[in-house]
């Protein structure tokens, strides 16, 4: 039991205390199994079994389960017919979008700035001296393009390679030279032993999958986690893949009438497992259901709650 919870905070990120409160159980307690001076219940033996499965990306997501997500989902698209133009025609919901999803996929890239430093950059145009420009210009650059997204759509304009690219070019303004140019060498993936594609397949591969970004298939969730899996292991870009993936999310997901989907900074560690079940173990189930949680957080801020 000890060597599971170390590979569960390992894999959660979680402290002790962080996860003793998961569990329900004392800081006391948890240090016991820990030392193994204790063993703990079967009910709590059972929670660290599926918090060990749910990190490990092994756990198994049933059908019934993904299907009402899914259906509840579905059934709130058809009650909210524009949320582009709903979000467009509501500062507050504007602005919320802008902070919401500039800081948690900054975070997840590294950003060190909080959510409320990130606020001040955005809409208060403060320059912080104790924050690197870098960080500052991708909080910026990332507000830009959500813009131009946003705006993209909003003229019934189409989602393409073309739109990725463009994407790029204002994220990495400034920044990087090879802004809006896919990578002409090889790279790996911090942290992960996913392969990428070779660069110089890139421009053929992402004209195939381009060609995969506006479909009519009845089952979105499953599609656009698709797109977002094979565009994160093409990797197309030097920097920003994951930044300019999750943007291609929220394109896919307003096309269809449906709110950008809010993926957590917290849940970074999940969020990266699971993408690998998908690329390496051929299991989309878990991003699929994960997704579904982070459209759920979308429709939070669409529906002011």
């Amino acid at each position: 039991m000890r060597e599971k919870i170390k590979i569960i905070q390992n894999l959660s990120g979680l402290t002790q205390t962080e996860l003793a409160t998961k569990l329900g159980v004392t800081f006391a307690s948890l240090n016991r199994w820990v030392n193994d001076k204790a063993k703990p219940r079967k009910k709590i033996e059972e929670k660290l079994n599926l918090l060990y499965l749910e990190y490990s990306g092994e756990k198994q997501i049933p059908e019934t389960e993904l299907a009402a997500k899914k259906l509840i989902i579905f059934k709130k698209q058809k009650n909210c017919l524009n949320p582009m133009e709903t979000i467009l025609d509501s500062p507050d919901i504007y602005e919320k979008f802008q902070l919401t999803l500039t800081y948690n996929s900054n975070r997840i890239e590294g950003s060190t700035l909080s959510e409320n430093e990130t606020e001040d950059i955005l809409f208060n145009n403060i320059t912080l001296p104790n924050k690197t420009l870098t960080e500052q210009l991708e909080a910026k650059n990332h507000q830009t393009a959500i813009k131009y997204l946003f705006q993209h759509l909003s003229e019934n304009k189409s989602v393409d390679e073309k739109l990725i690219l463009k994407l790029h070019e204002i994220l990495m303004n400034s920044i990087r030279q090879d802004a809006g140019i896919y990578r002409n060498h090889p790279v790996r993936i911090l942290g992960s032993n996913v392969p990428t594609s070779n660069y110089l397949k890139i421009p053929e591969l992402m004209k195939s999958l381009s060609k995969k970004l506006s479909t009519n298939k009845e089952d979105i969730i499953s599609h656009i986690t698709y797109v977002h899996y094979n565009f994160e292991q093409i990797h197309p870009f030097s920097d920003g893949n994951g930044r300019i993936g999750r943007l291609l999310i929220h394109a896919m997901l307003l096309k269809k009438n449906f709110p950008p989907a809010v993926i957590k900074q917290e849940t970074k560690r999940l969020y990266i497992t699971y993408l690998n079940a998908a690329q390496l173990k051929n299991n989309p189930y878990l991003l699929e259901n994960f997704l579904c949680d982070a459209v759920m957080e979308g429709y939070k801020i669409l529906e002011r709650k």
